[in-house]
């Protein structure tokens, strides 16, 4: 194969990913601006672990749609990210603010690990996706921070709710430090296992626009509700679920839904 032939298969390689590939050398090392890419891409990274939510600017967003605030058990970010276990769990003066259900669906928006991806892509996500909803029960957006996925089992079973739905910044990576993750759970409780979620992810400008999310995520619920089941039985038909609605977006986009139904 010529270098022209080789240099050309990189280009195509390079149009369909955004992993770092054919970076070159300078010696030993990186070219010096790959170098300093890399380094940018980190400190993106460790900026979004650390950014807060903006939630009053979060529930104007999402306007007319009510939102409540509710809390974690961690107190502040840095024992957030030490005890993984207090963000599970919803701080006890806050649970007299949980409303009551029961209702078909909640959604918790949770602030996770990239504040930034939650105030970028959550709102149009659910602008997206509640007009689809209108016949069923949904009740108030609960705006959660220093939350990890599982405060919504908390939460969806003090509401009553037969499926709770988690939108939450996911661990910032050095292509996507705004990445949205949705989790879905049909009968939350304490203590729900990861393998009973659905998991959609990547939502973000790289990846699944929130139209493609939430065509998914309303395939997803509308089947959860009828086979009363969330989790590993429901992954396998979820790719199909969305084919239409990202016909023609670019290839990133159709990877990152299929990666949506692997294990997380």
């Amino acid at each position: 194969m010529s270098g022209r032939d080789l240099d050309e298969r990189w280009q195509r390689f390079k149009r369909v990913t955004r992993a770092r590939i054919d970076l070159g050398r300078a010696g030993d090392g990186l070219p010096t601006r790959k170098a300093l890419e890399f380094d940018y891409a980190c400190a993106l990274a460790r900026d979004a672990v650390w950014a807060s939510l903006d939630f009053t600017a979060l529930a104007r967003d999402l306007a007319p749609a009510p939102v409540i605030a509710l809390r974690s058990q961690a107190p502040d970010r840095t024992t957030y990210l030490r005890r993984p276990d207090l963000g599970r769990r919803l701080r006890p003066e806050d649970r007299g603010l949980v409303p009551g259900g029961p209702y078909d669906a909640v959604f918790i928006v949770a602030d996770g690990l990239s504040a930034g991806a939650v105030q970028r892509h959550a709102a149009p996500t659910l602008r997206e996706l509640l007009p689809r909803l209108r016949a069923w029960t949904v009740g108030p957006v609960i705006a959660a921070s220093q939350a990890r996925v599982a405060l919504g089992d908390e939460i969806g079973a003090a509401m009553g709710a037969r499926l709770a739905v988690v939108l939450i910044g996911e661990r910032p990576g050095l292509s996507a430090p705004d990445s949205l993750g949705i989790y879905l759970t049909y009968a939350p409780h304490v203590g729900c296992l990861d393998s009973q979620r659905n998991c959609i992810s990547n939502v973000h400008g790289g990846g699944l626009s929130p139209e493609a999310a939430a065509a998914t995520l309303e395939w997803l619920m509308s089947r959860a509700m009828a086979l009363q089941i969330t989790g590993v039985a429901l992954k396998e038909d979820a790719p199909r679920a969305g084919a239409a609605a990202i016909a023609d977006q670019s290839m990133d986009t159709r990877t990152a839904l299929l990666q949506s139904s692997a294990p997380q």
